[in-house]
């Protein structure tokens, strides 16, 4: 049960927030809200780069271990997908393939295949999404692979962290991609 302070706390945090949904913010703990909202920061760095904007953040005892946005294309690596380039930065900085205990990943977009698979082998305790990923989503959208019975370890996964805000950048960026394209196409006609 939430006390007073955290509710206010909560609160507070919300009403900082766009398009604010309190029943959300409620559920979660102050700290997941302003993990999550770190993330979205670093999507919006990669949407400025031109990047799909997704931002994860990797946090063991209230410390940011390893961070990372989209960056396929300005890394020219199919596999620079946030969440790898979030564990690259804390196994890094850590000097070691596995992370801690209780390792949290934050993420604005629910992990696909690949990152799921590096999720597991890095021992990510918690992954927390914002955004549900319809077409490519291995946490449950799609499949839900880290619960499948051949994996030798298991992830907490909640979805739905600040999915509003997640979800709108996603739109937002992809539209003006194709605001762009259609403009490129009638300039080469």
């Amino acid at each position: 049960m939430m006390n007073n302070f955290d509710f206010q706390q909560s609160v507070l945090l919300a009403t900082q927030l766009a398009s604010i949904d309190l029943k959300t913010y409620m559920f979660w703990q102050i700290q997941d809200v302003q993990w999550m909202q770190k993330a979205l920061t670093l999507a919006k760095q990669g949407a400025v780069l031109g990047e799909v904007p997704v931002g994860a953040i990797l946090v063991h005892n209230q410390q940011i271990i390893g961070q990372g946005f989209n960056e396929p294309i300005g890394r020219h690596d199919a596999t620079a997908h946030a969440e790898i380039v979030a564990l690259r930065d804390a196994c890094a900085r850590l000097k070691n393939y596995r992370l801690p205990l209780q390792t949290t990943l934050y993420v604005t977009l629910e992990p696909c295949t690949m990152c799921v698979g590096a999720m597991i082998h890095a021992r990510v305790s918690r992954v927390i999404y914002a955004a549900n990923e319809p077409r490519a989503g291995m946490v449950g959208s799609q499949m839900d692979l880290p619960n499948q019975p051949f994996y030798n370890h298991r992830m907490q996964v909640s979805s739905g962290l600040c999915s509003h805000h997640s979800s709108q950048m996603l739109k937002a960026f992809f539209r003006a991609r194709r605001k762009a394209a259609k403009i490129e196409d009638n300039v080469s006609n």
